[in-house]
């Protein structure tokens, strides 16, 4: 039976703790990105990381003003949209040997951000009130949604946002209520299917795997993927325990706190060279704290398309955590994947703060309009 509700503001749920872990977040990454450029000398970017820091704001507001029916409606479109921007960069110069901005005078936008957000509404949108993924030949669709923007991102070449699909897709379908035994099913297909996967990735996607497996600690820093790895692995040594802020430098050598995309890709390694491994946990527990209260939100919200948002938004915030930290200590390969709120880059600042927008957006109207029962698997 439908049932029909308000989707009124109960600002009663707001949830004041995910705005200060945010702020606690944003504020680290700027005294990171600060130290940054004193250990490479140029003092530039932290001022203009602080651009993209104020303009997250009205991206956090606009995620929480405007009702969640109004993205639910359009996610389709705006899904469409993503993807005729991720075409777009394959006609633009490429940087770096890779096609993933699209320059917009003196700014570089990336449109495998937005496409991620996306793409999380849409497949919310589609499995909202469907059952026919409790069936294994109903996953077909939803692999097939995910599957686009993957290959299009993979093609830039971005290996590291290209596999932050595939853990929010498992998680929406299992919050939607596929059956365990089919997603586990398909994962052991994936495996099995990894030397094909492995034949068709480029020569730097495979060195960067291969170095995962020859890595060494100490003596002289090895030439090519393995240098990126060996000198993030080093300035977290020299933070040791308490950092560079309590302790002091570790040594005078600046060259052995050379560590090319410190501020971007390496933003982790800057917090444990200032703070020590001290500093590290906190971040690491901020960010617990912050996907807590994701996952809260959405078990309190009774919108199936609210709640099949937050939890994929929750699923990619954390995937990037545990990948980008874990590529620091050699754990992960090094993908280029950036840490959210921390490091430096506006398209993946306001397109984190929108989705925690949206999260705060859910939160306050946790009720729904018109459905079917809600979840019951």
């Amino acid at each position: 039976m439908a049932v029909l509700q308000t989707f009124d503001i109960r600002w009663s749920r707001f949830p004041l703790m995910l705005l200060i872990t945010q702020a606690a977040l944003l504020v680290i990454g700027l005294l990171a990105i600060q130290r940054g450029d004193e250990l490479v000398g140029d003092g530039g970017l932290v001022s203009r990381h602080l651009i993209w820091v104020m303009l997250s704001v009205p991206a956090l507001i606009l995620g929480t003003v405007l009702p969640i029916r109004f993205w639910r409606e359009h996610s389709y479109l705006f899904f469409g949209i993503s993807l005729a921007l991720l075409v777009v960069p394959y006609f633009m110069p490429a940087r770096g040997g890779s096609h993933r901005w699209i320059p917009l005078g003196p700014i570089n936008f990336q449109p495998s951000e937005v496409a991620k957000l996306t793409y999380m509404m849409a497949l919310a949108h589609y499995l909202m009130y469907r059952d026919n993924y409790r069936k294994l030949w109903g996953l077909v669709v939803p692999f097939i949604i995910t599957l686009i923007p993957m290959g299009l991102i993979l093609k830039e070449p971005d290996l590291g946002t290209s596999l932050l699909f595939l853990p929010v897709l498992f998680s929406m379908l299992f919050a939607a209520g596929a059956r365990l035994s089919h997603l586990l099913m398909i994962i052991v297909l994936g495996v099995a299917l990894m030397p094909v996967g492995w034949t068709a990735m480029s020569a730097e996607q495979k060195s960067r795997v291969t170095t995962l497996f020859s890595q060494q600690d100490g003596g002289v820093a090895p030439r090519g993927d393995g240098y990126h790895l060996h000198q993030s692995k080093q300035m977290l040594a020299l933070g040791g325990v308490w950092g560079s802020q309590v302790a002091g430098p570790a040594t005078d050598d600046s060259y052995l706190y050379h560590l090319p995309a410190s501020r971007t890709d390496f933003i982790f390694c800057l917090v444990g060279e200032r703070w020590g491994l001290w500093g590290c946990f906190g971040v690491i527990g901020l960010y617990l704290l912050m996907f807590a209260q994701g996952l809260k939100i959405s078990t309190q919200t009774e919108e199936p398309f609210s709640r099949l948002l937050a939890v994929g938004i929750v699923t990619i915030l954390c995937t990037q955590l545990i990948i980008n930290t874990g590529m620091t200590v050699g754990l992960t390969p090094i993908t280029g994947l950036t840490l959210p709120l921390l490091s430096y880059g506006g398209s993946s600042m306001l397109m984190t703060s929108f989705s925690l927008g949206l999260l705060l957006n859910i939160a306050i109207r946790p009720g729904f309009e018109v459905s079917g029962q809600t979840f019951r698997y």
